[in-house]
């Protein structure tokens, strides 16, 4: 069931409860885990990120409830990984030709996973994409937080940072936000994350938040790819990573 994030943003992942493991056996994800996506509708409507393959139809069988599939402009793929993109082949049947916004190399990954040559737009660090009057999607890689092709996507207007993998949590919850959560659980599920996907990046990560700090923009919600989303004090994963 899709929730509503603000006027002009919906949730619409899944929530996995049963997820016991994540990459492989290291990882023990004992409070489950959540695939995150994110709908946007303002003049044009884009669509970021998918789910875990698993669960593709349930994913496009929701969002069809949701949105007519033909009315979504564009398709945000912030990494190829299939616990974000997997849905991507169910949903790229029924609108094939919807471009899909990503790296260069999210671009090259996509077609080695699935073999598809759909509308690829790659973008750089400080491209944007208009979407309506108070509100643009602006992209920033994230090159090896955790993949060669992860990027970010903010939206101005709504000031919400769609960070993917960076500052998430296996964590499953229906509360949706770090408010509404137990922030002992969070946060030990958040150290957890980054010690296990993340430290061997971690003077990478400090450069990179450097660099969006950089840019000043301001900052009402981190939407990650996997746990809650972070809007009470948003900073606060920042000022810890």
């Amino acid at each position: 069931m899709a929730k509503k994030i603000t006027d002009k943003v919906t949730w619409d992942g899944k929530v996995d409860w049963e997820l016991q493991t994540f990459h492989g056996q290291e990882l023990s994800t004992h409070r489950g885990s959540s695939y995150n996506a994110y709908l946007v509708r303002d003049k044009k409507n884009v669509l970021i990120d998918t789910v875990w393959q698993p669960y593709d139809k349930e994913f496009v069988t929701r969002l069809k409830e949701e949105i007519d599939l033909n009315d979504i402009d564009y398709i945000v793929s912030n990494h190829a990984e299939t616990d974000h993109s997997g849905a991507l082949p169910e949903l790229m049947r029924e609108i094939p030709d919807t471009p899909i916004y990503c790296t260069e190399k999210g671009a090259k990954h996509w077609k080695g996973h699935f073999h598809e040559d759909w509308n690829f737009v790659t973008v750089k660090t400080g491209d944007t994409l208009e979407i309506g009057d108070d509100n643009q999607l602006i992209f920033i890689e994230a090159p090896m937080l955790h993949w060669p092709d992860s990027m970010f996507t903010y939206m101005t207007g709504e000031s919400i940072l769609f960070s993917n993998d960076a500052f998430g949590q296996h964590y499953a919850t229906e509360s949706l936000y770090n408010d509404k959560a137990a922030e002992e659980e969070i946060y030990e599920e958040a150290i957890k994350y980054y010690a296990n996907i993340l430290t061997p990046f971690s003077a990478l990560v400090t450069n990179k938040i450097k660099e969006v700090l950089s840019l000043e923009l301001p900052l009402n919600m981190i939407a990650t790819s996997h746990g809650i989303i972070w809007r009470d004090n948003p900073a606060q994963i920042i000022e810890k990573y």
